[in-house]
């Protein structure tokens, strides 16, 4: 290990980036200085970190100076600039945005599923965070492709507002607050008002129909799981949820999986935890999931509509495992890989 590890944290005022924070301390990260970095408008904004306050840098050409590391969630447009210019100053980056993730020189990596992959970050400097919805799907489908080659995948996702980041928590409140005292619903952040409401209406669409969000989960998990034929058709729905995406899962195998075999393989698999006890009403559920990294899985069954396959449910906590946490097991990896 290093005597001196210099970080910075590149979008560090916005949900993610504070739980990149959280994270760095909660597993103690071994670095030596760590630098805050976020828009001009952020500059000289305090925040506390192991307990002692942190003045907030703007971003700009000299941030990376001197830094080994940094973790990056201040959006693609953000990281498609400066990520190059960071790698071109030696500094190694874990981006969480869409930017570099179908890059061909890039690895998108999971570390429970393919940390292989981070060898490849010697290409461009660059390691892809996968997109929130993706990191927690693979996680459970990869100790399942183990019991048989995966076909085909369907997938219908509730996904919380955090995703969005925090306007979209807090239109969630405003809007809750303005129903129960008869106030219209004011919606800015998404089309339509989200309490008491379901979008299936996520990020763009694209001309097949889909949208941009059904699409990431379609073609992150090929690369991901080094499987470029495998089917996958998404549905991905906002739900009225602060933390916590869920997952409906329908998985097609080459062989046949039982329910059983899926439990025990999923029960040893690193990062998941079964929660399946239907008749004892135990589940996963968003408020389980949140504060926590372990991807929950249950509802676990075998499909009576077709041979070889299995229903799940899967939860996840989507700012830590799905953003942050991810981003900060990447980080570890690539250190134990220096």
């Amino acid at each position: 290990m290093p005597s001196k590890l210099n970080v910075a944290v590149c979008g560090a005022t916005g949900a993610v980036g504070q739980q990149m924070l959280a994270c760095l301390e909660e597993r103690n990260f071994p670095y030596t200085d760590l630098k805050l970095l976020a828009s001009p408008r952020s500059q000289g904004r305090e925040l506390t970190v192991k307990g002692s306050g942190i003045k907030v840098e703007a971003l700009g050409e000299d941030s990376f100076k001197g830094i080994d590391l940094a973790l990056f969630s201040a959006g693609a447009g953000v990281s498609r600039e400066w990520a190059p210019k960071a790698s071109a100053a030696g500094t190694v980056v874990v981006d969480n945005s869409s930017a570099w993730r179908m890059d061909e020189q890039v690895p998108l990596v999971v570390p429970e599923v393919n940390p292989e992959d981070i060898a490849m970050y010697k290409n461009k400097g660059i390691i892809a965070n996968p997109n929130c919805s993706t990191i927690q799907m693979v996680v459970a489908l990869k100790p399942l492709s183990s019991l048989a080659a995966i076909k085909r995948v369907v997938v219908a996702t509730y996904q919380a507002v955090s995703g969005t980041g925090q306007k979209a928590i807090d239109e969630l409140a405003g809007q809750a607050r303005a129903h129960y005292q008869g106030q219209a619903l004011k919606a800015q952040v998404y089309p339509y008002p989200i309490f008491h409401n379901l979008l299936p209406h996520i990020d763009v669409f694209e001309d097949n129909g889909y949208s941009r969000e059904e699409m990431k989960m379609v073609n992150e998990t090929r690369k991901i799981m080094h499987q470029p034929d495998i089917m996958i058709s998404a549905t991905c729905v906002r739900v009225p949820v602060v933390y916590g995406h869920s997952e409906a899962l329908n998985v097609t195998f080459a062989g046949p999986v039982s329910p059983e075999a899926a439990r025990q393989i999923l029960s040893a698999a690193p990062g998941v935890k079964v929660v399946d006890d239907p008749a004892a009403r135990q589940y996963p559920m968003p408020v389980l999931a949140a504060g926590q990294d372990l991807t929950l899985v249950g509802r676990i069954r075998k499909d009576l509509s077709q041979e070889n396959g299995l229903d799940l449910w899967v939860v996840a906590d989507n700012i830590r495992k799905g953003a942050a946490t991810n981003a900060v097991q990447i980080a570890e990896m690539w250190l134990a890989s220096r």
